[in-house]
């Protein structure tokens, strides 16, 4: 009779002492199924060449303090990019210092930098529930919301009109588990001005800068998983953004593209469901609406420590995930939050606890083109034409 190996002493120290001694070799295993692509980009073409060959813009967000003092960085950021987006110096927090001051140092500094390159701009964003001054909660009340909301939208949007190629008009809006019948989140706009303060926003952007492709922009639209506790993802989301489209489009509101954020998790890539996300985008796509992926990054704080197979994993997380959205002929833009890794959110946000750098981004610390980069580029490549 043939022992029952896991169940003796032994057996169960020689099985720890095993799957010890072979976590290097496990990472590599099919059960990562990386190790079997070939990430080989074809040419030398940047990544907005190559993105601009099928009628697409690829571009990145890029940061006033990073472009401003690293002239490495600064002077390689346009070889790559073709939109500059702007993103904490345009927030509230970050160019509205007090109530009646507006500050528009950095933004001013960015729109010029990205003239100077031939750069597309674009802003993010008009209104979200994150990034308030800290005035905002002793200022703003029901009373005087609606003016505060639309001067702030007339005075910004204004000041960029004719150099804004978009606008993130307002950015997660939406979130179900909330309890809400409409799916929208419990926040001070919505507090204030009640389910229309969405629509008013967009008039509001559309009168003071009539050129500007207007974008909702939204999360977690790609994902079948629960990210963290009480966070609503997949299908929920989907469904509640899609009426949330639906009903602004009946009201003529003017809105004129979906913004898809992409911060995609390495260690998660079975949560991507391709056939439901490509459903909805093709539903998106069905109400006359542009979609622009927005945000693109990949988690790397809980794959393996080896940077070759983490590469390899962040890699396939932007090839699995681009080759999805880009079969869509209604997405017109792809943008990273980030370019290189030495400038990254996710040192901080999401750091590893081996202590390692984090390396979500298309290009590493010192510049160099990645896994990650091939990846994009084949997707690109391979992508149909717009």
């Amino acid at each position: 009779m043939r022992k029952n190996y896991l169940l003796t002493r032994r057996g169960l120290l020689c099985l720890c002492l095993g799957t010890l001694a072979s976590i290097g070799t496990l990472a590599k295993s099919t059960a990562f199924n990386n190790q079997v692509r070939d990430f080989t980009a074809v040419g030398e073409a940047s990544l907005k060449e190559r993105a601009a060959a099928k009628g697409l813009i690829y571009g990145s967000v890029g940061k006033y303090r990073t472009l401003s003092s690293d002239a490495e960085f600064s002077s390689r950021f346009p070889q790559e990019c073709a939109m500059l987006v702007a993103s904490n110096e345009l927030k509230w927090r970050g160019i509205r210092p007090s109530p009646d001051r507006f500050d528009f140092t950095k933004g001013d500094w960015l729109a010029e930098f990205a003239s100077r390159h031939n750069m597309l701009f674009r802003g993010h964003t008009l209104v979200w529930h994150n990034g308030l001054p800290e005035w905002f909660q002793e200022k703003v009340n029901s009373q005087n919301a609606e003016r505060m909301l639309v001067d702030h939208i007339k005075k910004v949007a204004g000041h960029y009109a004719g150099k804004i190629h978009s606008w993130d008009v307002v950015n997660e809006a939406v979130y179900p588990t909330h309890g809400r019948a409409e799916g929208l989140r419990d926040s001070p706009w919505l507090e204030f001005l009640g389910l229309d303060y969405i629509e008013l926003a967009f008039r509001a952007a559309r009168e003071a800068d009539p050129k500007a492709l207007l974008v909702y922009n939204e999360n977690h639209l790609w994902y079948e998983g629960q990210l963290r506790a009480n966070t609503p993802t997949g299908e929920a989301k989907r469904t509640a953004v899609l009426k949330l489209l639906e009903r602004l489009k009946s009201k003529g509101t003017p809105i004129d593209v979906l913004g898809i954020q992409g911060h995609l998790r390495g260690h998660q890539l079975d949560q991507l469901h391709p056939k439901k996300l490509r459903a909805f985008l093709t539903d998106v796509a069905n109400l006359d609406l542009k979609i622009m992926v927005t945000e693109l990054d990949v988690r790397d704080h809980k794959l393996p420590k080896d940077i070759d197979v983490r590469d390899r994993l962040v890699a396939k997380a932007y090839e699995d995930f681009l080759s999805v959205v880009l079969d869509e002929p209604a997405v017109m833009a792809v943008f990273t939050w980030g370019l290189s890794d030495r400038d990254t959110w996710l040192s901080r946000v999401a750091r590893r606890k081996d202590g390692l750098p984090v390396r979500p981004l298309p290009l590493d610390a010192q510049l160099n083109r990645k896994l990650a980069w091939n990846a994009m580029a084949r997707a690109f490549d391979n992508a149909p034409m717009r």
